[in-house]
């Protein structure tokens, strides 16, 4: 998954970051709701993690600027601001979840994972296509009730495709959503990634399909 951080606290931002990194997902921060815009207008994120107070606005103003073109990134509200009203008010905005300072790492984690649940239109960990199941937060595969450990960029390409049977992802987009902007990969790095998850689905009827020309899709063989 690929995170936006809005937060112009370097200390906090750098911990939020490196902890969601170990997680195996990218993140861009932006130190300002200017950085912000040029982010949002050049690359497509899962989740944004959105501070109130930056030094060039108020945040609640990107919200409600951001919610207004009908963008659908979900949006989790980094807030010192631990009034009822103040939560309600970000939450009326358009938020879609808060989570008050100072946190636990481990509560904006679970936060996260609720966040990208709702927006798959799922209640739970785990998620069934055809006849395998994922589990993004056991980080694991099961496949013919043989249950595949994958490891953090198998993790999240799988999450990729399973967030979206049957959509064709070239591998440029792919490239995008797992690697940072100063990683130096290829799209060769992609065709890997796929080839192991493909072993991890032998014999399955759901398969990572190449589209040629265009990239790849999960589907129902």
């Amino acid at each position: 998954m690929r995170f936006l951080l809005v937060e112009d606290n370097h200390q906090l931002a750098q911990a939020v970051c490196d902890r969601l990194t170990l997680d195996g997902h990218v993140v861009d921060r932006a130190e300002d709701l200017a950085t912000a815009d040029d982010f949002i207008a050049t690359t497509e994120y899962d989740l944004i993690l959105l501070d109130i107070m930056l030094p060039d606005g108020d945040g609640r103003d990107f919200l409600q600027k951001h919610r207004a073109a009908r963008h659908p990134t979900p949006v989790i509200v980094l807030t010192a601001r631990s009034e009822v009203s103040d939560r309600v008010g970000v939450l009326d905005l358009g938020a879609d979840d808060y989570i008050v300072k100072p946190f636990d790492f481990s509560e904006l984690e679970a936060r996260c994972r609720a966040v990208l649940r709702r927006q798959s239109g799922g209640a739970s960990n785990v998620q069934i296509f055809g006849d395998v199941s994922f589990d993004a937060l056991a980080c694991t595969l099961t496949v013919a009730d043989q249950q595949i450990r994958l490891r953090n960029r198998e993790l999240r390409l799988f999450e990729i495709f399973i967030g979206a049977p049957d959509q064709v992802f070239s591998k440029s987009k792919l490239v995008d959503r797992l690697f940072s902007y100063d990683a130096d990969v290829t799209e060769n790095a992609i065709e890997v990634y796929v080839g192991r998850l493909r072993r991890h689905l032998r014999g399955a009827r759901a398969q990572i399909v190449t589209v040629r020309g265009l990239g790849y899709r999960l589907s129902l063989t």
